[in-house]
């Protein structure tokens, strides 16, 4: 059974409709790549998965559960960690508040956190505004972790970063696939190092869903046609 899934998707922006029939399905321990090109609905999407857009018509379900009409905040008390587009840290405070801020009972802890990021236990004291933007991806993906979801969304985590800094955090989601039983959702742009962590793919055109499967049978002709690449 899906942990996360999503059946026929539609939801709007007052009256500008943004999906018209979105179907995904993430399952335990999968990590799922959600892809298409720039307003395609991608973040849309996720922000109707996690309840900060009230989807129109369809249905989502969280390990059985229906949670359609849900708040956010009950969506994340049910294990649904997200890491948003933009990072999104708490500016004015150090980045073990931020961390802490976040914290629910379970095994990522600052300690578990600052392994998997040691940059962040380097700068343990720091305020989140002084931090480059890669050091501020890694802790917003820290206190998505600090919930101790079952499921960790990122939303182009990579975007605008240093290649040398996308590379650690690719690094990162790898051995989280690797090392724990999370399942992740992730938006990205880049299909070479999506193929390396990713399982399964899900492209977005126009607010539908127009292929899904392993991403290791993603041909060129899908590829070019949906993702311009």
């Amino acid at each position: 059974m899906a942990l996360l899934q999503l059946s026929g998707i539609e939801a709007a922006y007052g009256a500008s409709q943004a999906l018209f029939g979105v179907d995904l399905e993430v399952a335990e321990g999968e990590v799922v790549a959600l892809m298409g090109r720039n307003g395609m609905g991608k973040t849309t999407t996720i922000r109707v998965a996690c309840g900060m857009l009230p989807a129109r018509a369809g249905r989502i379900a969280f390990d059985g559960q229906d949670i359609t009409k849900l708040p956010s905040h009950k969506v994340a008390r049910l294990g649904v960690g997200l890491v948003p587009e933009g990072r999104r840290c708490f500016a004015p405070l150090t980045v073990e508040e931020n961390l802490v801020a976040a914290a629910r009972p379970g095994h990522w802890d600052f300690e578990a956190v600052s392994k998997l990021f040691p940059r962040l236990a380097e700068r343990r004291d720091q305020r989140a505004a002084s931090l480059s933007g890669g050091e501020q991806q890694m802790l917003a993906i820290g206190r998505a972790l600090m919930t101790n979801p079952r499921l960790l969304i990122l939303d182009e985590a990579t975007e605008g970063l240093a290649p040398v800094v996308r590379q650690e955090i690719w690094a990162a989601i790898g051995k989280l696939k690797a090392e724990t039983g999370l399942a992740i959702l992730v938006v990205d742009k880049s299909l070479k190092e999506l193929a390396k962590v990713a399982d399964r793919a899900v492209i977005l055109e126009r607010g539908q869903t127009v292929w899904t499967g392993g991403i290791d049978t993603l041909e060129r002709e899908v590829t070019d046609r949906y993702l311009g690449v």
